[in-house]
């Protein structure tokens, strides 16, 4: 929901972070928009580390994320693509099956991806949402990396503990 009331915002630290940009090409002007405004939080954020690749579209986003997933490189990642509802079924398509395999690839390798593929009604949505989500999207990845690097490390100190 655009201009949510997001809670309370932690300190963000992006320094030590690598983090993956997944963009789909297809409304390629508002995906571009995205990614820039992603990158431009990120870069904000202190993050240097970004790989940034593109897909024909957001079904190909899940495959390319579970593909950078799998080189065990990436604190986050970041799935960035626009779908408008159309006159038919697809819209509906696209977006459940994009999502669930975002969803997936998260869980699967237990890497944080922040979902940024627009889904909405019209072009002028899509328009309105493109800055705000592509700088929410950053700050949810280093939000997540950072989270996932206290809880691995407070887990490892609970194994320690353990075997003490």
């Amino acid at each position: 929901m655009q201009n949510a009331d997001k809670g309370i915002q932690h300190a963000l630290d992006g320094q030590d972070l690598h983090i993956g940009i997944v963009q789909a090409r297809f409304n390629e002007s508002i995906t571009h928009e995205l990614a820039m405004a992603c990158v431009s939080e990120l870069k904000d954020l202190g993050v240097q580390n970004i790989d940034h690749v593109l897909v024909p579209g957001a079904l190909e986003i899940p495959v390319a994320l579970q593909a950078m997933a799998e080189r065990g490189t990436y604190d986050a990642l970041i799935a960035v693509g626009c779908i408008v509802r159309g006159e038919t079924y697809h819209f509906e398509l696209v977006a459940n099956e994009s999502c669930a395999g975002v969803s997936r690839v998260s869980l699967d390798y237990n890497v944080p991806i922040a979902n940024a593929i627009l889904t909405t009604e019209d072009l002028g949505q899509a328009i309105a949402r493109q800055t705000e989500k592509g700088r929410d999207a950053a700050r949810v990845a280093v939000e997540m990396a950072m989270l996932m690097e206290d809880l691995n490390s407070d887990l490892d100190d609970l194994g320690d503990e353990a075997v003490a």
